[in-house]
């Protein structure tokens, strides 16, 4: 049965097939330490519980507004305030059921057939799909490592074309952590700006920056209305299965994407949503608790992993994401690929991760850190038990089987990294 060609477009997650499969695994009674999770360990704070204990016990628990109740999207105006310094009124809102929702609806609304959009890599692994399914081309524009994952601009303004309608930001990025310079954000801006481009500012991990203050993106220019902010309490407040995240902007741009969702999923949450509305507006403390506990954890990762010859492992600003690269252990053939050493760590040492490919740097490999320091220290010892080996083993072909679509996630982001880079080099 053929199924629409726009499916053909987009590939499997693969950061939920690894989890999925270290769940899997963990069933079965192995001991699976799990880096490849994108979320806090941390419980969600009680108070938030608590406020959709007592939505629930009120019968808050039907058809909200489709865009958003009221309360929330004050909660959030008083948020982006209080927090961010931007100003907006409640048509410049949209709740939506996650940050991921709020992404695409807004690429379904803003980007077709023809258009480019402007994706810096590596990547969250959603980007290039969002923007694919809708028509759309992903570009994809590499940044520099060793300055803070920030755009190579000689590269990102010649891939700028008549077709490119806009750029997607990730600060604090996921996969690797990095946090932009205000020269980074302002150059940027300034390109966008130059060519009329939409600037979609993704900042999910706004509050877990540990060597700087946030500042959102808008703020450095806030008579542009080309800028969408999206923000979302899923890793804030440890809430990513509640589904709740937000978009700030252009009320055209709101008013279309409320237009889609309506059709779509109804509402967001009407529980969910509530439990929002203590999240943005209650005690905070939780947070700064979780964000120093992340920061002894990257400051651990970051430190053993730098220790290990051929491994090169650059100091994450926020996130709770190391993206170390392995060329050096490739080039010593003490592994073969990251690709390859990222599934061996699951079969041989059960220790599931997220190879950097799937980001578009096939080089590198995901770790979080979401996790305790104890189960952290195990996976690092773990990790040298396997560099120890004489020779690099591949993983069996009962472990490929494990990632339904393995080759098919493996191939197609870094040909399409290749194939953008040769462009523009």
């Amino acid at each position: 049965m053929k199924t629409a060609q726009r499916i053909d477009r987009i590939q499997p997650s693969i950061t939920l097939e690894m989890t999925s499969k270290a769940a899997e695994l963990r069933k079965s009674g192995v001991d699976v330490i799990n880096l490849s999770v994108g979320e806090p360990d941390f419980d969600t704070p009680q108070n938030i519980k608590e406020a959709a204990y007592l939505a629930i016990k009120e019968g808050k628990t039907k058809y909200t507004a489709g865009s958003g109740i009221p309360e929330l999207k004050d909660a959030i105006i008083k948020k982006l305030d209080r927090d961010n310094n931007l100003r907006f009124n409640k048509e410049e809102i949209i709740v939506s059921c996650g940050g991921k929702h709020t992404l695409y609806n807004a690429c379904q609304v803003l980007f077709e057939k023809s258009d480019e959009v402007i994706i810096f890599s590596p990547y969250w692994v959603s980007f290039p799909d969002f923007v694919a399914v809708t028509g759309a081309r992903p570009n994809i524009v590499p940044t520099v490592p060793e300055k803070r994952y920030e755009p190579n601009f000689n590269i990102l303004k010649k891939a700028i074309s008549d077709k490119t309608k806009g750029i997607i930001i990730n600060s604090p990025s996921n996969p690797t952590g990095g946090v932009w310079s205000d020269e980074a954000i302002k150059e940027t801006l300034e390109i966008a700006k130059k060519y009329n481009l939409w600037v979609f500012s993704d900042e999910c991990y706004e509050r877990l920056t540990y060597d700087q203050d946030f500042r959102s993106i808008a703020t450095y220019d806030k008579e542009n209305e080309k800028i969408l902010t999206f923000q979302s309490c899923s890793k804030t407040y440890s809430m990513t299965g509640w589904r709740i995240g937000y978009t700030a902007g252009n009320s055209k741009i709101i008013k279309a994407m409320s237009k889609l969702q309506s059709q779509s999923t109804s509402c967001p949450t009407s529980i969910s949503q509530y439990a929002a509305v203590e999240a943005l507006s209650g005690n905070q403390s939780e947070i700064e608790k979780m964000k120093k506990k992340f920061k002894k954890r990257r400051d651990y990762m970051v430190k053993e992993l730098n220790r290990i010859d051929g491994v090169s492992c650059e100091n994450p600003g926020g996130a709770f994401y190391v993206f170390p690269c392995l060329k050096g252990l490739i080039k010593s053939n003490k592994i073969s690929s990251a690709w390859d050493f990222c599934f061996d760590l699951l079969e041989k040492q059960s220790i599931a991760s997220v190879p950097g490919q799937s980001f578009g740097a096939e080089n590198n490999i995901r770790f979080s850190y979401a996790i305790s320091s104890e189960r952290l220290k195990l996976a690092i010892q773990r990790i040298h038990q396997i560099l120890g080996r004489k020779n690099y083993m591949r993983p069996s072909v009962t472990l490929d089987r494990l990632i339904i679509s393995k080759t098919k996630l493996k191939n197609q982001p870094q040909q399409l990294l290749k194939t953008e880079t040769e462009r523009w080099i």
